[in-house]
């Protein structure tokens, strides 16, 4: 009993004290790196305040890394320093250390390959905290979208637009498309019956366009005035028409739903209607059809 008491006293003692002081380290730098990324979001306004600038992302996606980093170093340290203290000899480890490394190295090849991939992620800046992003893993099948929450060098964390959360391990992404880097696009296709006239659709969407622009709210988000393009494509029974706009990065899905809604609006005042899909009309050939049928039942 005195043995274990004494032993409490020495190395158990400075053991415990050894991890406290480890999860206080580990706590102090979380906190720390929370703040530092708190200020950066804060301050980064970039070019416009809507908007986060590219080097805003990378510090924020770097400063997540480091702490990451530190927090892990921090806790390797701590064992090492435990071992000692606890009287395990640290240098006849070396060879059980060096078997249970190949071991892992092979099966955490994949863990090893997402840290990798997550270092080149980073250093390229190829997206960053705050990025709309679409994101192929291996294997194919749909894509990963939405926006990055987190970043790290063995994992990427999206919230997609329907509030679920998707996290990508690193190793795994083969493409990635980010919506939201320098500038975006907003494209509205506006489909017409075939017989409108289509110098005068054209010129309501120009006008549509100007007042877009001049409107104080789509202002801020947008870098130009909409371009009307012209016809984009033919068919048979309708013309399909195009206007594009230049956005502040991740915009681009707002000013299209002003813009969409701003077209309808527009050419219903001038009496034209917006054809309906192929979907839609197959739709409304079953009811209709359906309908007679009924009728004919009746009958």
């Amino acid at each position: 009993m005195d043995d274990i008491l004494d032993w409490l006293r020495g190395p158990g003692l400075d053991a415990l004290l050894i991890i406290l002081g480890a999860v206080l380290l580990a706590r102090f730098v979380s906190w720390l790196g929370g703040r530092i990324t708190d200020r950066i979001d804060a301050h980064a306004t970039g070019s416009d305040a809507l908007v986060r600038s590219e080097a805003a992302k990378h510090r924020h996606s770097l400063t997540q890394v480091l702490t990451w980093a530190a927090i892990v170093m921090i806790w390797s340290v701590t064992i090492f320093f435990v071992l000692e203290r606890l009287g395990v000899p640290v240098t006849g480890l070396v060879a059980p250390a060096t078997v249970l490394g190949v071991g892992l190295g092979f099966g955490a090849q994949r863990v090893v390959g997402d840290v990798l991939a997550g270092f080149f992620l980073i250093t390229e800046r190829q997206y960053g905290f705050g990025d709309v992003v679409a994101i192929q893993v291996v294997g194919g099948g749909d894509p990963a979208e939405g926006t990055v929450e987190d970043v790290n060098l063995r994992i990427t964390r999206l919230r997609s637009v329907n509030g679920e959360v998707v996290i990508v391990p690193n190793g795994q992404i083969v493409k990635v498309v980010n919506l939201s880097r320098d500038w975006a696009r907003a494209v509205v296709d506006v489909p017409v019956p075939a017989t409108t006239d289509v110098n005068r659709v054209q010129e309501v969407l120009r006008e549509v366009g100007k007042r877009a622009f001049d409107d104080e709210r789509l202002h801020r988000l947008l870098l130009d005035e909409p371009s009307v393009m012209g016809v984009e494509s033919l068919a048979l029974d309708e013309v399909n028409l195009r206007i594009v706009a230049r956005t502040l990065p991740g915009k681009q899905f707002e000013v299209g739903r002003d813009l969409r809604a701003r077209v309808a609006l527009a050419l219903s005042r001038e009496g034209v209607s917006l054809r309906a899909t192929a979907a839609q009309d197959d739709v409304q050939d079953e009811a209709l059809a359906e309908d007679r049928a009924r009728s004919g039942g009746r009958a």
